[in-house]
């Protein structure tokens, strides 16, 4: 059996701060991935930017995976701006 072809995609969200960067990468550190033998997710910080590196079976799953992700930085962002700090 072959091994399976992943699909990846990069995701780079610049944020006002390494502080805001930091508290958004361990908000999401809580989700684990719903389906973890399909999708990947590894996060880091660099400065004040959060990037996401997504790796899929399919790139459907990559779709709904970046999404979903899109989605929770939008949550964070707008949490961030009106309780964050500077």
């Amino acid at each position: 059996m072959s091994e399976p072809t992943w699909h990846t995609v990069t995701v780079t969200i610049p944020l006002l701060s390494e502080e805001h960067a930091r508290i958004a990468k361990q908000v999401l550190d809580v989700d684990r991935e719903l389906q973890p033998h399909a999708v990947k997710r590894v996060l880091e910080v660099q400065g004040n930017n959060l990037i996401a590196k997504l790796s899929t079976l399919t790139i459907r799953l990559a779709r709904l995976s970046t999404n979903a992700f899109l989605e929770n930085i939008d949550l964070i962002v707008h949490t961030l701006d009106e309780f964050g700090t500077q």
